[in-house]
């Protein structure tokens, strides 16, 4: 994991020390809220609909359980005993007073931690691949590159702000799991024909009221070129962006309305002037912070373990989580698990202190201190032994952290919704739980498959229902909640937009409606087809025909005969 230097140390203390001012200028009334307000989003405070939310950075989802420790301590302090992982990585805290802000903001420079860059039009927190580092189809570990686009973006003089927010996220995996195809800016680790790794740089995704998949403006950029290239791309986007209708000032309405070829000329014109090796880091500050990230001191094991295997064998339940929630890792002898904080009937995303406290003594005792967030809103304990998972499920059941459905159709992602944000139209929480008590039977979810739900509040898509197999988008209707529902969407490397499948539907709906798509999925499913897999073959039309006839079977007689 990467470590703060001198200049972060004192950076980091140096804005909690000047937002304190502001804080306090604020509440004696010497700041507006008009004036405070861009003050306080550059610290990652947002006025929800009840309560501040505070937003804190993890960058590329990687933590230490130090640092957890401290958030479960924070959670309890100044919260209401619980944090809420987003689909950023990152973790938000729902209910500060705003008066504890700075000492919070305190607290978390203790442990190498900010808020800085998590709001606002800035270069917000860079995501990665939740197995980096651990993955066998990994080119190379995506998290060096990750954290040197952190420091080049932190409070870059030219982009602190830009027409709009902007993300970016890095992958070194031929399997996308970091959904580089949705970001301002996606970027892959690959090597050219001669070996050399580089990168693919796609600009231009994104999701929100206008969703789009990214465009590759760059097939193959030499790795020791990245920021002058990324310098190019925003230099471009800062100058030309609109500024004039925040919903048509993203990258990718820039490059839909100038277009592929010219943006990626506009791009290629702009490079060239730049006096790249002022502004690509020098090779002795890229070893640098590679070393932070290299394997840790793994034991020389077999690859199988007959510890985990009786195990296995003699607890049903062990092996259902293994089965599910495993993930092979490259050393042999060891594991990556995900922890899916879906726990039935729970808000999804959502950690209490007294689990926080529990899974950091994990992370520290079974994989070497460290653990990752995932942009599903689950966590990863990404180096246990074989040997050590009974130990470590037992710890798990205990704290409730158990849930053996990683990727099944009980794995929401849910954006807070109407329960906390002032931008939502319609619930997200109560949808997430309703769906997952409805598909609550073990056997049922596995006999399902992979089915990943992600359901949204509002246009602005924080909880990318555009891209999940099923899609779920709640809005206000007449003074109702309505939700619509999306089939095929996608956010690996085959990247796709969900469609529409008909009208909206009531709240009291929408677990039927999902229990319709599924029976239509099952009729459909050739083999071991997952649910994405069948609808590339068999298109959208059964999916849309099965949920008219839901329709017609919920509607009156009256309006049937109609």
């Amino acid at each position: 994991m990467y470590r703060y230097d001198e200049f972060d140390e004192r950076f980091v203390r140096e804005r909690v020390a000047q937002f304190r001012g502001q804080v306090e200028r604020r509440i004696d009334g010497s700041l507006s809220e008009d004036e405070f307000k861009p003050l306080r989003l550059k610290n990652g405070l947002y006025l929800q609909l009840h309560a501040y939310m505070l937003r804190i950075a993890v960058p590329y989802g990687t933590l230490n359980s130090r640092q957890l420790r401290q958030l479960a301590h924070i959670a309890e302090t100044y919260d209401k005993g619980y944090g809420h992982f987003t689909t950023r990585q990152n973790l938000q805290f729902n209910w500060p007073k705003l008066k504890d802000v700075p000492d919070i903001l305190g607290l978390l420079a203790d442990v190498e931690m900010h808020c800085i860059q998590t709001s606002g039009n800035c270069i917000r927190n860079v995501t990665s691949d939740q197995f980096a580092g651990v993955a066998a189809d990994e080119v190379e570990d995506p998290r060096p590159t990750a954290e040197l686009i952190r420091q080049w973006s932190s409070l870059h003089p030219e982009f602190v702000w830009l027409p709009r927010k902007f993300k970016i996220a890095v992958t070194g995996a031929s399997h996308d799991r970091a959904a580089i195809k949705v970001h301002d800016i996606g970027l892959k680790l690959k090597r050219d024909a001669a070996g050399a790794v580089g990168y693919e740089v796609i600009v231009g995704g994104g999701l929100g009221r206008t969703p789009m998949i990214g465009k590759v403006i760059r097939e193959f950029l030499p790795k020791d070129e990245l920021l002058a290239y990324l310098e190019a791309v925003m230099r471009v986007y800062n100058s030309e962006g609109r500024r004039d209708n925040k919903f048509k000032a993203r990258v990718k309405i820039l490059v839909h309305e100038t277009g592929e070829e010219e943006f990626r000329a506009r791009v290629e014109e702009e490079y060239a002037r730049l006096d790249g090796p002022t502004i690509n880091a020098p090779d002795e500050e890229v070893r640098r912070i590679a070393a932070y990230f290299a394997p840790p001191a793994y034991a020389t094991l077999p690859e199988t373990s007959a510890v985990l295997d009786a195990a296995r064998a003699a607890d049903p339940a062990l092996d259902r989580f293994v089965a599910q929630n495993g993930f092979a890792h490259k050393q042999p002898g060891y594991i990556a698990l995900t922890i899916a904080l879906k726990e039935i009937g729970a808000v999804p995303g959502d950690m209490s202190a007294a689990q926080m406290r529990a899974f950091a003594d994990l992370a520290e005792t079974y994989s070497f201190d460290e653990f990752r967030v995932t942009h599903s809103q689950n966590l990863v304990l990404p180096h246990v032994r074989k040997d050590d998972v009974p130990a470590v499920f037992a710890a798990l059941k205990a704290a409730g952290l158990a849930s053996a459905n990683a990727g099944l159709i009980t794995d929401i992602i849910a954006c807070p919704g109407l329960d906390y944000c002032a931008l939502a139209t319609a619930k997200s929480i109560p949808i997430a739980q309703a769906i997952a008590k409805t598909f609550a039977d073990e056997k049922r979810q596995a006999a399902i498959g992979e089915l990943p739900i992600k359901i949204s509040g509002c246009i602005n898509a924080c909880g990318h229902h555009h891209v999940g197999a099923i899609g779920i988008l709640g809005l206000e209707k007449g003074g109702r909640e309505n939700y619509q529902i999306t089939v095929g969407g996608d956010a690996s490397e085959h990247a796709a937009l969900g469609e529409r499948l008909g009208p909206g539907i009531d709240a009291e709906d929408v677990p039927a409606a999902i229990e319709a798509i599924v029976e239509t999925y099952l009729a459909e499913r050739e083999g071991g087809e997952s649910f994405i897999e069948t609808v590339r073959r068999a298109g959208i039309e059964p999916f849309k025909a099965g949920f008219a006839s839901f329709l017609d079977d919920r509607a009156p007689a009256s309006e049937a005969a109609e």
